[in-house]
């Protein structure tokens, strides 16, 4: 097992930044891609970014690519999201995500909500 802490989730204003982190316990190897998925009310959880250990970068599409950008620090087994420009359709709760010899682990979430 994996437990994934997050944290940096909270309300902001349209065009405002947040940083949210996710860490896995140090002690804990094993660990290839790390990254972030967020569920709106209403719709489907989402890919918004993945890193993998080596430091690739996904994102999942233009409408966060140049506002997100995901960073790790591998010996802390901690994952980034920074999000700048941030926008109303933004608003949803934010998973963190890693997979360690293929096996998915997610956290518990952390509310993002964006007013206008």
């Amino acid at each position: 097992q994996v437990r994934l802490v997050e944290s940096g989730g909270g309300l902001v204003r349209a065009g405002g930044s947040l940083r949210l982190s996710c860490a896995a316990p140090v002690s804990i190897f094993g660990i290839n891609t790390m990254g972030w998925y967020r569920q709106a009310p209403g719709k489907q959880r989402e890919l918004v970014a993945t890193i993998a250990r080596e430091g690739t970068t996904n994102y999942a599409d233009s409408s966060v690519k140049g506002r997100f950008t995901i960073s790790r620090d591998n010996a802390k087994n901690t994952v980034y999201l920074q999000m700048n420009s941030l926008k109303p359709e933004d608003t949803a709760v934010y998973y963190c995500y890693c997979q360690k010899f293929a096996v998915p682990y997610w956290g518990q979430g952390t509310q993002v909500t964006v007013s206008s």
